[in-house]
This record gives structure tokens, C-alpha cells and sequence, in this order.
């Protein structure tokens, strides 16, 4: 029996209309998806979070509250189907989506893209949101909700080297406007977040993989993306989880079709050391 047929949420009454706003944050089991769902549940939400990893979503099944899982490929269109059949199981309504998942993707000049890494890197960072929207969209109508899509700075300035993130993120601003004009008449607003670079593990793994590619060490990478930035920084994962809360909350509900950079104020992204 696949996950997605196994409900991995264990034993909980189903949270009718009036008692919560409900969100579903993609790739919400670590990082910055998890500071998402932790935000949201602060402020009082259920959370539904999918991740491919089982190991974490046990965890936050462990140790969060108002949390209910799924094991799910988003960039995989029938398995979102049956994320959103879990989700029907526990819940009348969706209040709020987070768009979150995201790969980096490869990292070289565009003759030395592999085209199944492009592909890979479409699937999960641009056709994922429309696999998840076009089955959210008509719950949140119902309930006036929120979408929040991750993008990037990237997807700004563009990107030396990394072409297929590059492409997606601003394929993703693109869908979040078009969305914002759709759903609006229906109470429904989208906007997109660009973060700049954030501390974890994951920009750390970026790094050491950009400093291979390079032949130059982590440090001297990591200098390079800290002087992109006017504040020199990386942004912090509970940033961009408040920022979430707040588009999400009735004092942002008339923000809607907005990229808005978290990202200390970056110029740039010219990766290129000199």
C-alpha cells in the first residue's frame, strides 16, 4: 500500500467549517516549510504538510500539534491528487496554500544542462504550484483564503548558472499574478515571496556544490552571496514564515499579485567570483 493510500495521521476528528482556518504547506516537514507550519499553528491554524520525507513527517507528527501529514510527490499530478483526498478525510475547508517545495537544480552553463535535470527541476519548482492550485482553488474561493508561492530572488535578477531554478521561479511570479487577477474577484488573494539566500543546511549543500563546480572553496562562495546583499546577511527561515502569516492574516488579505523580495535588499545575482 503506497503512503498515499495509508494515512499517516493517525486517529483525529475531522476539524469542521467553524472551528479553524486550515493551510497546506508543500515540502512544510524541515527548513523553511517547517518554520511555515510552526508560524501558522502559533497563529492558531490546523496545519496539512507533505514532504517526500517520511523520517521528518514523523517527526512533526511527533512533536507538533494540529498536524496532519502526507507523503506526496507534488511534481507527480496523481499523487497530489491523493494528497488532496488525505486532506478531504480531515478537513471541510482550506483557508491557506503554501506553495514551498523547491529543488535547486543543477548548476552549470546552459550547453552543459542535462535535459532531464531541466525537467526535473520544472516539474518540482513550477508544475508542482499548478498541480496544487488547480485542486486548492475552488476550496479556497469557498473560504476568501490565501496562496502564498515561493519564488526567488532569483527570479529578479536572474541567475549565472542555474537556468532551470532560474526559469521556474519566474514562471512562478507569472502564475502568481495571473492567479492574483482570476481569484481576486473571489476573495482570493496570491502573492509571491523572493527570499534571498537562507541560512541552513540547504544553502550550505548550494554552496559546496556551486565551490565544486568552480574549483574555489565554500568560504569564497559563501562571501559571494553574503556581498549581494546591502545588510550582508542571510535571511532567517522565521523571516519568511512571519511574512507568510502576515499575507495570510486579515491585515494583508488586501495584498494580493506582489513579488516581494526577503532578501536584505540584493542588487543582484551576479554569482560570478572576480
Amino acid at each position: 500500500m503506497s503512503a498515499l493510500s495509508e494515512p499517516s495521521f493517525g486517529h483525529r476528528k475531522k476539524i469542521r467549517m467553524s472551528e479553524k482556518r486550515v493551510a497546506l504547506v508543500t515540502a512544510g516537514a524541515s527548513g523553511i516549510g517547517r518554520a511555515i507550519a510552526e508560524c501558522l499553528l502559533a497563529d492558531g491554524a490546523s496545519v496539512h504538510i507533505c514532504d517526500l520525507d517520511e523520517a521528518a513527517l514523523a517527526a512533526c507528527r511527533e512533536e507538533l500539534a494540529d498536524v496532519t501529514t502526507s507523503c506526496c510527490d507534488v511534481a507527480d499530478a496523481s499523487q497530489v491528487e491523493g494528497l488532496f483526498a488525505d486532506i478531504r478525510q480531515h478537513y471541510d475547508r482550506l483557508d491557506i496554500l503554501v506553495n514551498n517545495v523547491g529543488i535547486a537544480g543543477p548548476t552549470a552553463a546552459v550547453e552543459d544542462i542535462a535535459p532531464g535535470d531541466w525537467d526535473r527541476t520544472i516539474a518540482v519548482d513550477l508544475n508542482s504550484a499548478f498541480y496544487v492550485t488547480r485542486l486548492a482553488a475552488p476550496l479556497l474561493k469557498q473560504s476568501r483564503g490565501s496562496i502564498v508561492n515561493m519564488a526567488s530572488n532569483a527570479a529578479l535578477f536572474g541567475f549565472p548558472l542555474r537556468s532551470a531554478y532560474t526559469a521556474a521561479k519566474w514562471g512562478l511570479i507569472g502564475l502568481t499574478k495571473t492567479w492574483a487577477m482570476e481569484l481576486g474577484p473571489d476573495g482570493v488573494n496570491v502573492n509571491a515571496l523572493c527570499p534571498g539566500s537562507v541560512s541552513g543546511p540547504r544553502i550550505e549543500n548550494v554552496i559546496n556544490k556551486d565551490a565544486a563546480e568552480r574549483g574555489v572553496s565554500p568560504d569564497e562562495i559563501r562571501h559571494v552571496y553574503q556581498r549581494q546583499s546591502s545588510m550582508r546577511l542571510f535571511v532567517e527561515a522565521s523571516d519568511i514564515a512571519e511574512t507568510v502569516r502576515f499575507l495570510c492574516s486579515p491585515a494583508g488579505h488586501s495584498i494580493s499579485g506582489q513579488a516581494m523580495g526577503i532578501d536584505g535588499h540584493t542588487e543582484g545575482l551576479s554569482n560570478w567570483l572576480d
